[in-house]
């Protein structure tokens, strides 16, 4: 009898500012996980802000760039004449100082806030490499596509990704679909799995619930059990 190969899923994505649960949804069900960094970045969606939740309602914290199109991700550079990142612990500080895990991660972000950044991405990852290791999902390795030599086209970049990680499975958005060649992916022995992500509710500060914020909200809020509230979603 043939021995059955294992299924080795890659999944890629455009390193993202402080993302959203479905994103680390993702990086869990993977194997291994691409930083999408070589694409062309787009100002004020998800790479350079993200949401948080304030007495108010929710609030954006936005990381001010440098930007000339069509730069790509890796090429982004910080507006570091601003003091973004004063702003931003002031923002996290007073929206979750009174949350049951405040005290146990927000020296993680004074950190990280520290450091002297020169480029969007290097921040970006630098902040989900830490919260996949307080998610305990960090044994699974990522790499960036800059470090790859990719076919331009945008199936054929993500083709070549899995190629590069011997991967036989592509995890998808739930938007993937609509704009992949997906022939491409069955002509390289690869299958398409496309993310199937339920957001979970969980305990907020300030009122009713509010979904699709950034993942500090879930961290502050929910401690440990944060990752398996992601999967129970």
């Amino acid at each position: 009898m043939r021995e059955r190969r294992l299924q080795l899923i890659v999944a890629v994505h455009q390193p993202q500012f402080l993302p959203w649960l479905g994103y680390f949804d993702k990086m869990d069900k993977a194997d291994a996980f691409c930083y999408l960094d070589d694409v062309q970045f787009k100002k004020n969606e998800w790479q350079n802000r993200n949401r948080i939740k304030t007495a108010s309602g929710w609030q954006w914290i936005t990381v001010p760039v440098r930007y000339r199109f069509p730069r790509v991700i890796y090429k982004i550079e910080i507006e570091n004449s601003r003091n973004w990142a004063k702003k931003h612990l002031h923002a996290i500080r007073t929206s979750y100082g009174r949350a049951p895990y405040f005290k146990a991660y927000f020296g993680m972000f004074e950190e990280a806030y520290a450091k002297p950044w020169t480029y969007l991405s290097d921040l970006n990852i630098f902040l989900t490499e830490t919260i996949r290791r307080i998610l305990r999902i960090d044994e699974k390795p990522a790499m960036r596509a800059s470090s790859l030599y990719l076919d331009q086209d945008p199936t054929g970049r993500l083709v070549d990704i899995c190629r590069a990680l011997g991967a036989d499975t592509y995890l998808s958005g739930r938007q993937g679909p609509k704009y992949m060649d997906l022939s491409r992916f069955e002509q390289c022995g690869i299958r398409v799995l496309v993310q199937d992500f339920k957001h979970p509710e969980y305990p907020q500060l300030f009122g009713g619930f509010e979904s699709h914020l950034s993942v500090v909200d879930m961290l502050f809020n929910c401690g440990p059990d944060s990752i398996d509230r992601i999967r129970g979603g």
